[in-house]
């Protein structure tokens, strides 16, 4: 079914009219997009597709929706300024079904995020043996269900309170030494006033009474100040602030605390089911309810079939519905039990996904941030299903897609560009497939472009041997990996490739691994001081200026007093989220007035870093600047600015810059995990030239893959598979390209075979 992009003025109520579009990059946009379709943003990473529909489409619908609450409740709420825009009409509800990964929490799992494991538990209330109590007798996260001894955490921590402590000082003094407990802070005044003990006594000569409540004191109602508050002891307080949560996704600072004061251990009392025992007793054809969630999903979704009860009947039917999206999502391998925080970008998107497709609500916004990443084609088709099934109970279904196998089913496409940063934030295309193929944009020129396979084949120069490889699902894997080409290591969702190839492959000096995980640091840094960028440039400034280079580093001498550099001043709420605002001072330049003086070929430091890759290639016209931005260029990252804080980059940007700062280094093999996340069609050929460029320079690259662009342009492949989870963990194919295309049998061989148009 595809849309008519052309509507009557009596339609007009059928679409979310666009009129002047200015976030970011976009050039005053005005377009119509059609309710109640799938509609695919496409265009050049850095195009104003995400500007477009998550900067101004779904941020606007966000902030209306906070506006029907009272003002007392927005008080609680993030403020969210309006968008750039002149004009949006006709906007629903938006729900941002994205990649970022789900929640801090260590009680949050797959089957409480997903509804499943509620589901579950009623299920064992009615027909569970002996008979345990209601549904909340089976949860983790309540009193009756949880294990007393990890309160349903499933691990115990010990934490060493003398890595917290400088038992040296009193508690004005500074005695206490963790993250955000400032001696003038909230949470000190609250041990300093709380009565139990003097806050100018050292901590060594506090008596046994007085070191209990200061530490361990459980929750008690206190008076402070007049004020009627709650006070705990520190360990109790560090507890529930930090080990709670989880700790990947915590800030990198708060990692090195939890790290440094704490140990976990699996709870002996539950086994780490998070259980107490009535709950852990209570079965159902012989299976107690932490039986089930450690299975796997789609064993779980057979062993349901067995069932059958007339109280349950319904709820059997809605669970087994659930347990089957997951499945056909490419997520059968997962567990109930598994941590939402253990989720790679990819999967906590597809996790959320099933969520909405049992809401009962239509007629809502649906907005999704590459959904593809991290799938098989062969999974691509599945989520391609999904995504019309969303559209189908009367949603509009917005997708930010570089896939063709997802372009392919939209029935509106609207392509940005026509290139990236400033060359880009224009509509270059709206309308259907057809159109766009037609319509000689860049994005229609590759959407039927295909890589051949290569020839000839690059020879071999030796193996790297992984033997009797058994992490995760893996089987006793053996297998060589060629050194000096190109291989592609593949598989569908959850068949074992990460856990192959970052498990097993020989960690030696010369390997360098170039992932898609969050690069340690803070707000603070950006591509400039990532890259090393930052130290020539800052000699430059130095020597044409005649003054010192740390006036030109916003995390020294050169930095505006009241932001300290950062350009944002960030308020802390205590309770509530806090909340970011431009700084009046330097208005978000970062720098001292006096350091904005100095220029360098006509720009200051500020206008520097303001600048694209692209038009840095221009400014530096040779030295080491210059060597450094040419190799992000070559990653793909010319409309990537160089003061853009490191942590607003997505999954497949942190790789790129990671890899274009490797690339200066002497490695002999190079692991990548996808690297072709978030790049367009057009970006992917330049991709495989630097690839080529690492292997013909003597070394030996190693990628993770999904792409057929990628597997066609191997010299040598690894198959995964055949499935995921455990019925994955086996090398079903090793090979040349040409052989899987001639003669394999699995799912990667038949993709591949329709990509090449056999």
């Amino acid at each position: 079914m595809t849309a008519n992009p052309a509507r009557h003025p009596a339609d007009s109520h059928d679409v979310i009219e666009v009129r002047g579009a200015r976030e970011n990059n976009l050039r005053d946009v005005s377009l119509d997009i059609p309710k109640r379709r799938l509609t695919v943003f496409t265009g050049l990473s850095g195009s104003g597709k995400s500007s477009l529909v998550f900067g101004t489409i779904a941020a606007e619908s966000r902030r209306l929706i906070n506006e029907t609450y009272t003002a007392f409740l927005q008080s609680f709420m993030p403020s969210m300024g309006r968008p750039d825009v002149d004009a949006l009409r006709n906007l629903s509800a938006a729900i941002i079904v994205d990649q970022e990964r789900m929640g801090a929490n260590a009680r949050s799992t797959v089957g409480t995020a997903t509804d499943a494991y509620a589901m579950l538990r009623i299920v064992f209330s009615r027909l569970g043996e002996p008979h345990a109590g209601g549904s909340g007798a089976f949860s983790f996260n309540l009193p009756e269900g949880m294990c007393p001894a990890c309160e349903g955490l499933g691990k115990v921590s010990t934490i060493d309170a003398d890595a917290m402590l400088d038992r040296t000082k009193s508690i004005n003094e500074g005695a206490i030494q963790v993250p955000n407990f400032s001696v003038d802070g909230w949470y000190v005044k609250g041990f300093a006033e709380s009565g139990y003990f003097s806050p100018d006594t050292p901590l060594e000569q506090f008596t046994a009474q007085e070191w209990e409540d200061f530490l361990h004191r459980p929750a008690t109602k206190v008076k402070i100040n007049g004020i009627n508050t709650t006070y705990e002891g520190l360990v109790v307080k560090v507890q529930r602030m930090y080990l709670s949560k989880d700790r990947e996704s915590a800030q990198p600072h708060i990692r090195a605390f939890i790290d440094r004061v704490a140990t976990f251990a699996t709870c002996a009392a539950c086994g780490g089911t998070r259980l107490n025992e009535a709950a852990l007793a209570s079965k159902v054809n012989g299976r107690s309810i932490a039986e089930c969630s450690a299975m796997q999903i789609s064993d779980l979704a057979r062993w349901l079939t067995e069932l059958d009860g007339a109280g349950v009947a319904p709820l059997l039917a809605g669970l087994r519905e659930t347990l089957d999206s997951l499945t056909e999502i490419g997520l059968g391998y997962l567990s109930l039990d598994r941590e939402s925080g253990t989720l790679s970008g990819g999967e906590a998107q597809r996790v959320k996904m099933v969520r909405h497709l049992g809401s009962s609500l239509t007629d809502v916004t649906y907005v999704f941030d590459e959904p593809t990443v991290g799938l098989h084609p062969h999974d691509i088709a599945r989520m391609n299903d999904l995504l019309l099934r969303l559209r189908d109970k009367g949603n509009t279904v917005l997708v930010v897609e570089h896939k063709p196998e997802t372009i392919a089913i939209a029935d509106h496409v609207v392509d940005l560009g026509p290139g990236a940063g400033a060359a880009g934030g224009t509509v270059c295309f709206t309308g259907d497939v057809p159109g766009l193929r037609a319509s000689g944009t860049l994005t229609g020129r590759h959407l039927d472009h295909r890589v051949t396979l290569r020839s000839p084949l690059r020879t071999p120069t030796g193996h790297l041997a992984i033997r009797g490889a058994t992490t995760h699902n893996l089987k006793k894997v053996d297998v060589d990996i060629p050194l000096g080409v190109l291989t592609v290591v593949t598989g569908v969702a959850g068949s074992g490739k990460s856990s192959l190839i970052h498990g097993h492959l020989p960690r030696t000096g010369d390997v360098t691994v170039v992932d898609q995980s969050a690069i340690r640091g803070s707000r603070r840094s950006n591509p400039a001081t990532y890259s090393g960028l930052l130290d020539p440039v800052r000699a430059a400034f130095a020597k044409a200026n005649k003054v010192k280079p740390a006036l030109f580093s916003a995390n020294s001498e050169g930095a505006c007093p009241n932001c300290k550099g950062i350009g944002l001043v960030y308020t802390d709420l205590a309770m509530m989220a806090g909340v970011a605002t431009v700084c009046e001072e330097c208005e978000g330049k970062r720098f001292l007035p006096e350091v904005l003086t100095y220029t360098l070929r006509g720009k200051n430091i500020s206008e520097v870093l303001a600048m694209s890759v692209a038009e840095a290639q221009d400014y530096f016209p040779s030295g080491p600047a210059r060597a450094i931005v040419d190799r992000m260029a070559d990653v793909g990252l010319s409309y990537l600015s160089l003061g853009q804080p490191l942590t607003t980059l997505s999954g497949g940007e942190r790789q790129r810059l990671k890899l274009a700062i490797h690339m200066a280094e002497k490695a002999t093999t190079y692991v990548l995990d996808e690297p072709t996340s978030g790049l367009h069609l057009a970006d992917v050929d330049q991709l495989l030239a630097l690839l080529d460029r690492l292997v013909d320079d003597g070394n030996t690259v190693v990628v993770i893959e999904h792409h057929q662009a990628v597997m066609a342009h191997a010299d040598w492949i690894v198959d995964m598979g055949p499935g995921g989870g455990h019925d994955g963990g086996e090398v079903v194919f090793t090979g040349t390209p040409a052989d899987l295309v001639a003669d394999g049998r699995t799912l990667t061989a038949q993709h591949l075979r329709q990509y090449l148009g056999g």
